[in-house]
């Protein structure tokens, strides 16, 4: 039997089946599971979370932890009641209305400034990076995916996607050549929510995009570390091997709980060409699923444009130019719709303008992309660095406009994610 309760009534035997308010607060990245360790619990209960479901069929239910603990002649017997239903809640999924039941997670969908979202989209980029770690360290471990506790992660993301698209986005690209692996399921995951939102899906497809984009590299997990994490070029050999990770991905995902088929597919066909020279089935033109085509535009982009073992991130905006340049790799309707999600210019680009100035994209003009917000900081005419300024090159009376990309290495530029990364209200 489900039930609501205050989190301070929450007791060890207990099946944890839901929690309420922001996921950002919530001590743990799943739920549904026994409270079997006492620093579970304390962590709940230093948390601020509310309220709390359990499942009394399951586990305890409020007030009968204390009459077990009593008596003495049975505290072996104790753990029992705990042990049973974990092994059931996997024989037995719940459907989900308990993750519905927690709507706070989406609530805020209010569009915000890059400035205003920025801080709130670093939470959720911390948040999910620890969660995907623990998603894919049991996956690698082989304990089988469970869709349905990725779902807060995804709708905590899909709501900063929607508040803001570039705010998350750019900070998920700033990932460490370390944690690269899971920092990139990340970023495509807010890429795909983004992209279905710019094709027009519905939410629940939308939600299911950004689920697919989560997990589209599971199957990395099954990978030989040594590979996985090599600094340097693979070898033919080694290239081999990882090609193996989409089918490995889908077999580990079918075997999941409330695996959606949409994200099946992507995890098989992420790496698929619309001219039939992709792999693993060399599938072509409209044999790719839209969702497919889809993940095969933001896994490439986010993979171009970040650091990673073997290879430094290439600029957003060039990455964007080259990508357009790879006649039969996506599909053009899917690409054209994803430039118009992250911009010409994308946020963290250099960019020259007419008055001879540089200046870094803040955020998007939705309505005018070759126009968005920028932070001036640099005169092309002295050679020196100049007072900073904010210029909305779309507003009224501006007379500036961007005149061509620049690359930051040729300027000597080290530290520009911090010029953008500053609050752009």
């Amino acid at each position: 039997m489900l039930k609501k309760i205050p989190t301070a009534q929450v007791t060890l035997g207990m099946y944890l089946q839901g929690l309420e308010g922001s996921w950002l607060s919530h001590p743990f990245w799943k739920t549904k599971f026994v409270l079997t360790d006492p620093a579970d619990v304390k962590a709940l209960l230093a948390s601020g979370v509310p309220f709390c479901w359990i499942d009394s069929s399951k586990g305890l239910d409020v007030g009968q932890s204390a009459p077990e603990a009593t008596p003495a002649p049975e505290p072996a017997a104790e753990p029992e009641p705990a042990s049973a239903p974990a092994e059931e809640s996997d024989a037995t999924p719940q459907a989900p209305a308990v993750v519905k039941s927690t709507p706070s997670l989406s609530l805020d969908k209010q569009p915000a400034t890059m400035g205003e979202e920025i801080e709130r989209a670093a939470q959720v980029v911390n948040k999910s990076k620890q969660a995907v770690m623990s998603l894919f360290n049991e996956a690698r471990l082989g304990k089988a995916v469970d869709a349905e506790q990725c779902l807060p992660l995804v709708e905590e993301v899909a709501s900063s996607v929607v508040r803001n698209p570039s705010a998350l986005i750019s900070l998920a690209r700033l990932k460490t050549k370390d944690d690269y692996t899971y920092m990139h399921s990340v970023a495509v995951c807010a890429l795909m929510v983004s992209l279905a939102r710019q094709l027009g899906l519905d939410e629940a497809t939308t939600r299911e995009a950004g689920l697919a984009g989560l997990l589209h590299d599971v199957g990395k997990m099954a990978m030989p570390l040594d590979v996985l994490n090599k600094p340097g070029a693979l070898t033919d050999e080694e290239f081999a091997i990882m090609r193996g990770h989409p089918t490995r991905g889908y077999e580990m995902l079918k075997d999941g709980a409330s695996v959606p088929p949409s994200a099946l597919d992507v995890a098989l066909h992420h790496h698929e060409k619309m001219d039939g020279t992709g792999y693993p089935a060399k599938l072509a033109g409209e044999q790719i699923t839209l969702m497919s085509r889809m993940g095969a535009v933001c896994d490439v982009y986010d993979a171009i444009t970040s650091n990673r073992p073997y290879k430094n991130a290439w600029d957003p905006a060039a990455s964007l130019a080259r990508m357009a340049q790879w006649n039969g790799h996506f599909d053009p309707r899917v690409f054209q719709a994803f430039v118009k999600c992250v911009g010409i210019y994308p946020v963290g680009t250099l960019v020259k303008l007419q008055s001879g100035r540089l200046a870094v994209v803040l955020d998007q003009n939705t309505t005018a992309l070759t126009a968005p917000r920028v932070r001036v900081f640099y005169s092309t005419k002295s050679q020196m660095p100049i007072p900073t300024q904010i210029l909305d090159l779309s507003a009224a009376g501006v007379g500036d406009r961007i005149v061509g990309r620049e690359d930051p290495a040729t300027w000597g530029f080290q530290r520009l994610d911090e010029l953008w990364q500053k609050a752009a209200t």
